[in-house]
């Protein structure tokens, strides 16, 4: 990794530090820039991480190293991926506090001052803020899905009841901020090399170990959806990561003093997620697809078998009908070997 230069005093402790990964989107990295400017601070960093583009964006991020307030240019030595590219910026970070945004996305102005005087004013380990999304021309605000507002909680009330969507299914790193303490024990980084759902086994994480978060609404930053380029949109080996990160959501959880209460949760979301990729697996290139099929099967099995089967009987019927084959398929084969 190079560093490209600090564009501000190094001996100042930034109050601030926002980790913004690019890749490969010099068509959007200019609106992620002009709302940094539009953001920044003399108490602020923001950490540009170059994931090894191969289009124009590194100049782009040279320019903005020079001419942006606080912004400071970190190159990987490879393509790594989201979430490699975050523990780049991490491990770099100074500021008191941390924020993440992606480099096809956008934030209002203000939004980060405005955020880190919620966080401060709470004194909590973390908040999350709602955030807009963008499909096209289209704006839908997209709410964190936890009651109170503007209350500090212990994060585990973030992580039940199973059956309906809690704090842990909206996983997005950029929309909140952390507390430096929660990098400082280690559970800010993500699993280096996953491609896609880095953020799932990072929430469930920062749900377990934080001490309180809050959720503070504040919808200030642009998600923009539908990307040609995201990893969502591309159906590669690469989207398979799914099953690596959540394999960790279960061991994990296995391993946490409530585990009895948070496996079928994370038992539920797992099935969930495997319900959705598999129906609608035309998407996939067809050795890929193969491969989601054997995988999916694969980690039903090594679920546990009486909360999978919970699991099962609370869904709806489509998906239990789906998961429930998929399961059959691996007894069937283990029938054949017996």
């Amino acid at each position: 990794m190079m560093n490209a230069g600090r564009s501000h005093n190094v001996s100042q402790v930034p109050k601030l530090s926002v980790v913004v990964p690019f890749y490969n989107v010099q068509t959007y990295a200019p609106d992620a820039l002009k709302s940094l400017e539009l953001n920044a601070r003399d108490d602020f960093e923001f950490l540009l991480v170059d994931d090894c583009s191969t289009d124009g964006t590194p100049e782009l991020l040279e320019r903005a190293a020079r001419e942006l307030p606080g912004a400071v240019h970190l190159r990987c030595d490879r393509n790594g991926g989201l979430a490699t590219a975050r523990n780049t910026g991490l491990a770099a970070a100074r500021g008191e506090y941390l924020a993440f945004l992606d480099g096809d996305d956008w934030l209002a102005p203000g939004h980060l001052a405005r955020t880190l005087a919620a966080i401060e004013a709470l004194n909590c380990d973390f908040v999350r803020t709602d955030h807009v999304q963008c499909t096209g021309r289209t704006r839908s605000v997209q709410r964190v899905p936890y009651g109170p507002q503007g209350v500090v909680a212990d994060p585990r009330t973030g992580i039940l009841p199973a059956d309906r969507a809690t704090s842990v299914d909206y996983p997005y790193a950029w929309a909140g901020m952390y507390h430096r303490r929660l990098l400082d024990r280690g559970a800010l980084r993500f699993t280096d090399g996953l491609r896609t759902a880095e953020d799932r086994p990072w929430i469930w994480r920062l749900h377990r170990e934080a001490a309180s978060f809050a959720a503070v609404g504040m919808p200030g930053i642009f998600y923009r959806r539908g990307v040609s380029t995201s990893l969502t949109q591309i159906g590669d080996e690469r989207q398979l990561d799914f099953i690596r990160a959540f394999d960790q959501i279960l061991s994990d959880t296995a391993a946490d003093r409530e585990s009895g209460r948070l496996l079928p949760k994370a038992v539920r979301t797992y099935c969930a997620i495997i319900a959705h990729h598999v129906g609608s697996i035309e998407r996939f290139e067809p050795a890929v697809a193969k491969k989601l099929r054997s995988m999916s099967t694969a980690a039903l099995g090594r679920m546990p078998q009486d909360v999978l089967d919970r699991a099962l009987d609370s869904m709806d019927i489509d998906r239990s009908t789906l998961l429930r084959r998929l399961r059959g398929s691996r007894r069937v084969r283990s029938g054949a070997h017996a």
